[in-house]
């Protein structure tokens, strides 16, 4: 049985440790924990400077400078932002910190659901001069949905209209929790020098190059409104903590170790957020946040332990070597129960093929073989390494609650499931969000489009966000992602990685022609003779749209009496048929709703032939759509957008812009600032290109869509 630990909080300034990660760490003292935020918000200076008082790095990187540790890739440097989710380590006061950059901007979105979904608990970082902004809300409401507790960092406290409360204000209005202050800033914007420890009533200052200076007493002017504050979090904590309440109760006070060990418990059960303050960039408030993320945070022991997927036990591998079923539910986070891992992240490295992995139960050993539970393939683990972004530490063996990556499998995608072949078990695998923004790719040099489909089927595979197709009308190679950027981004990665020269486009929309008004008794007469036996046929066919609400595109039928026409030439005919519909006289594209009757015909004795009936047909169906009325049609999707009410206007402005049809309108959920709406509408395909852009600006990030085809509508008269 699987037993919840409990950390005592170490409120003074924690000296730093080795960063060497110990094999004898126990799992208690481990903390798998993500750095979350809206862009610039500050989170990689947060991750640089924990990073720098670990004694990891020995110079304090800038984001600014292209100089970070998380920040590696060069189109990060070059931006200025996270794109990728990057795994460092670190040690703090006997503890391992496995930490996670999360990336900031919505197009990456995936990759924070991929990072979330194997980490404990989170860092979520906020501005103080902006308090919640869009993307913030987003990755917290993505860290709801897989239960993982989080801790508030309110940043940038330094900067002009920076505030405290404001940004708490923020928190609880837009984000719902019960926020809990635990410090009190120590002058403001330009002066701001440090904190107030709330729970221990002390001053932490720093010096101007960011060193910490003893702590001390709470300054006069600061001593009311820290006793005030100090109050305010006993009441808020009784409130919500049985023995806190008792305490207070007896005694009128709760103590500092009472309250520790009260906000671990709300923070792990998400009842409210232990909320600190400072400034990353400065260097001040990362050794309390640090100390506050072993305090508060769950290790691996204190969350529950792994399920197999649906319920099951073993998913689509129920065997055993022997022959037997493994019926084991779940999995314990202990190095003797039967190995489980999770790959969350696939790369296509220098070093080779890495896959990242979340250890749950087991060790695993190098050399090791390995099921991937999805497939039933068995894998070879040739190394594990320790991951510091993009450098790595070679090691023999990982445990229950490390995170790793692992060179050997070469099949396994994002999402598999390895374990111990003589136990097997699947876990629920993290769930991609579908793709909202498509572009055609092609090679500008023809010598290079099977190089580029193979290095865009590389990039899906390590992305899973990132949709790899083919149109089979057009031929168009198109790639689908979560947002301009997210393909810009992976466009560029193939033109640096793989040299090639990619271009892209709006990809062509799949227009349709259908009949308005058909003709009736047509008549066409193939005669065709060059030596030898020549080609007959006389086709009388009546061509007419499909009545309404008719299934499928096409409908031939025969009404030839007394054999005038062999069944064999009919048959010949219903594929002529086909053929012509194939290219339409209005631009070549297919034809739609067509019903083609052959009510009479002739045949010759000797020239009459079921190739001479079938060029017959398609040259004659082709003469009639020439000679009926003709409308183009082009492809429209069902679009539900779920927006905030105060932007719903400009959206159903914006849909109509598109020509889209709003059919309804109906109330989200949320009250409030939280209140959303929900519109569907039909909207053409074509109009949704770069919509997804345009939703986000005009709803501050909040706005989402989904699509899903719904057939085809007349197109404007100067489309196609």
């Amino acid at each position: 049985m699987r037993t919840t630990t409990s950390t005592t909080t170490s409120t003074t300034t924690s000296t730093t440790t080795s960063a060497t990660t110990s094999a004898t760490t126990s799992i208690s003292a481990v903390r798998n924990l993500g750095i979350l935020a809206h862009v610039d918000a500050g989170k990689t200076t947060v991750t640089e400077r924990i990073l720098y008082l670990t004694g990891i790095t020995h110079k304090r990187g800038e984001v600014h400078d292209g100089t970070t540790v998380t920040d590696f890739d060069s189109q990060e440097r070059d931006r200025g932002i996270t794109i990728f989710a990057a795994a460092v380590s670190c040690a703090w006061a006997g503890h391992r910190i496995n930490l996670i950059d999360t990336p900031g901007h919505v197009d990456f979105a995936d990759e924070v659901e991929r990072s979330l979904r194997v980490l404990d608990g989170a860092i979520a970082v906020f501005d103080a001069v902006a308090g919640v902004e869009p993307q913030s809300e987003s990755v917290w409401r993505q860290a709801e949905r897989h239960g993982v507790p989080r801790i508030a960092f309110v940043n940038k406290l330094d900067r002009a209209g920076a505030d405290l409360d404001a940004a708490v204000a923020s928190i609880r209005e837009r984000l719902h929790p019960r926020p809990l202050p635990v410090q009190l800033p120590v002058g403001t914007e330009d002066s701001f020098t440090g904190v107030v420890d709330l729970l221990r009533l002390r001053a932490l200052t720093w010096h101007d190059d960011g060193t910490p200076a003893a702590e001390g007493p709470v300054p006069a002017h600061l001593a009311e409104t820290a006793a005030r504050r100090r109050r305010a979090l006993e009441e808020a904590v009784a409130e919500l903590n049985p023995e806190a309440l008792e305490e207070f109760c007896t005694h009128g006070t709760v103590t500092a170790a009472t309250l520790a060990t009260a906000l671990r418990e709300l923070t792990r059960t998400g009842e409210a957020v232990v909320v600190l303050c400072g400034s990353a960039y400065r260097n001040r408030g990362i050794e309390p946040l640090l100390d506050a993320a072993v305090a508060y945070l769950p290790s691996p022991l204190d969350v529950p332990p792994v399920r197999a997927a649906n319920g099951t036990a073993n998913g689509t591998a129920n065997g055993t070597a022997d022959g037997t079923t493994d019926r084991t539910q779940q999995r314990d986070p202990d190095p003797e129960q039967p190995l489980t891992a999770l790959a969350f992240k696939v790369v296509a490295a220098p070093t080779g093929r890495l896959t990242y992995l979340r250890l749950y139960a087991g060790t695993l050993h190098k050399g090791a073989t390995v099921l991937d539970a999805a497939t039933g393939r068995t894998e070879r683990i040739a190394r594990i390494l320790r991951v510091m972004a993009d450098s790595h530490t070679e090691t023999d063996h990982a445990r229950a609650g490390d995170i790793v990556a692992v060179i050997g499998p070469k099949a396994a995608r994002v999402g598999a499931t390895l374990c111990d072949p003589d136990h097997p078990i699947l876990l629920e695998a993290p769930v991609s969000a579908e793709p909202v923004v498509t572009v055609a790719v092609e090679a500008r040099r023809s010598a290079d489009t099977d190089k580029l489909a193979a290095a865009l089927a590389r990039l899906a595979e390590e992305d899973p966000s990132l949709r790899l197709a083919t149109d089979p009308e057009s031929g168009q190679r198109t790639l689908s992602g979560l947002g301009e950027l997210h393909l810009e981004v992976a466009v560029e990665r193939v033109r640096r990685d793989s040299g090639i020269e990619a271009v892209t486009g709006a990809p062509m929309v799949a227009l349709r022609e259908a009949l308005v008004e058909g003709v009736t008794g047509f008549v066409y007469r193939h005669a065709k003779q060059d030596g030898g036996a020549g080609q007959f046929a006389h086709l009388v066919l009546d061509v007419q749209p499909l009545p309404q609400g008719s299934d499928g595109e096409f409908a031939f039928a025969s009404t030839v009496t007394g054999g005038r026409v062999p069944r064999e030439y009919v048959q010949a005919v219903e594929a002529g048929c086909r053929d012509a519909l194939a290219e339409g006289p209005l631009g070549a594209h297919p034809v739609t709703g067509v019903a083609v009757t052959l009510t009479d015909g002739a045949t010759h004795p000797k020239d009459s032939s079921e190739l001479a009936f079938r060029t017959a047909a398609r040259l004659g169906v082709r003469e009639a759509l020439r000679a009926s009325r003709m409308r183009l049609l082009e492809p429209v999707a069902e679009v539900t957008v779920t927006v905030p009410e105060d932007a719903l206007g400009t959206v159903l402005g914006d849909l109509a812009a598109r020509r889209g049809h709003v059919r309804a309108t109906t109330p989200g959920h949320g009250t409030g600032t939280q209140a959303s709406a929900q519109v569907s509408a039909l909207v053409p395909l074509a109009e949704l290109f770069g919509y997804a852009s345009r939703l986000r600006s005009r709803t501050q990030g909040r706005g989402t869509f989904t699509t899903r085809p719904a057939g085809y509508a007349p197109a404007p008269v100067n489309a196609g």
